[in-house]
């Protein structure tokens, strides 16, 4: 059961923040701000959005689960680098509804959502 509201709960966090990614026309620009490569701006909302809709709907289990612990994993690292150099740039992890400088919760937030894939994956 714990597996199964881990598993959901990081779905919709997913859902959401690729749906606020291809809503925000800011985004694009805010996530090369971050850092983000150039050729993973247009791919991270659709990958959130299909990672997203198969931890829903439990398809692909635990491999969804394992490529969410990945892309959190790539997503804190670049957040741990930026705030290392001193830089704070708007968050963009959820588009107009993260316009806060990224920081030490935004680290937290991840390692959260790392640890709910954690949990997903090894169930």
């Amino acid at each position: 059961m714990i597996a199964f509201l881990a598993r959901v709960a990081l779905g919709v966090v997913l859902l959401v923040a690729g749906v606020s990614k291809r809503a925000d026309p800011t985004w694009p620009a805010a996530a090369a701000e971050l850092g983000a490569p150039r050729w993973s701006i247009p791919v991270v909302p659709f990958a959130e959005l299909a990672l997203g809709a198969l931890l829903v709907t439990g398809f692909g289990r635990p491999w969804a689960a394992w490529a969410t612990v990945v892309l959190l994993g790539a997503f804190t690292l670049l957040l741990i680098v930026r705030l290392a150099q001193g830089r704070r740039p708007r968050c963009a992890c959820f588009g107009v509804r993260s316009a806060k400088p990224i920081g030490p919760w935004s680290v937290v937030r991840n390692v959260s959502l790392i640890a709910l894939a954690l949990v997903a994956a090894l169930a």
